[in-house]
């Protein structure tokens, strides 16, 4: 019988890459439109071809519920944060914020050089670092990503959506929920 073939690969030319996992999952009947509706939007940013995108690859959690999954491979977190604050991504970010459509998304991010951050909206069942990490608010410094991964300095680009906006009036100091 053959030997498995093993094989690895040289990031030494991506020192600051970030992986990223993307999730949509439906939460309500008029949720399938909303995940539907965001498929050929996301398959033509992506063909679009980001500057900093290395890779885009698409799959299923479950089926029942729909749950559709991204991962994403960036040359950088600026890369990354530049596509994020700017169209289409402002866009449907500012839209969604507002209404989630009978969904909840959440994504995860992993560095290179160490450190994740990540964020969940409308998610009715714990996922991810959510089903055993405490839970915080996503407000004050961990409103973006940016903050939340605690990247230095702060992004030469408008978040897509102020803070403010959302929550006139902050609930809570700490950060707690």
């Amino acid at each position: 019988m053959p030997a498995v073939d093993r094989r690895t690969v040289d990031l030494t030319e991506y020192p600051d890459l970030v992986v990223i996992y993307l999730g949509m999952r439906v939460n309500t009947l008029t949720g399938l439109k909303t995940l539907i509706g965001f498929g050929p939007q996301i398959s033509q940013s992506v063909h679009a071809k980001p500057d900093g995108l290395l890779l885009h690859e698409n799959f299923m959690f479950s089926l029942a519920p729909p749950h559709a999954g991204m991962r994403q491979y960036w040359r950088d977190f600026d890369a990354l944060e530049r596509w994020a604050r700017s169209t289409p991504h402002q866009t449907w970010w500012r839209q969604f914020l507002r209404n989630s459509g009978g969904t909840g998304f959440w994504h995860e991010a992993y560095f290179m050089r160490g450190g994740m951050e990540a964020v969940y909206d409308d998610m009715v069942k714990a996922t991810g670092f959510l089903a055993f990490a405490p839970a915080r608010s996503a407000r004050g410094p961990m409103f973006s990503a940016r903050g939340r991964a605690l990247r230095p300095g702060s992004s030469t680009i408008a978040t897509p959506i102020e803070e403010e906006s959302l929550y006139p009036e902050r609930e809570d100091k700490d950060g707690s929920v």
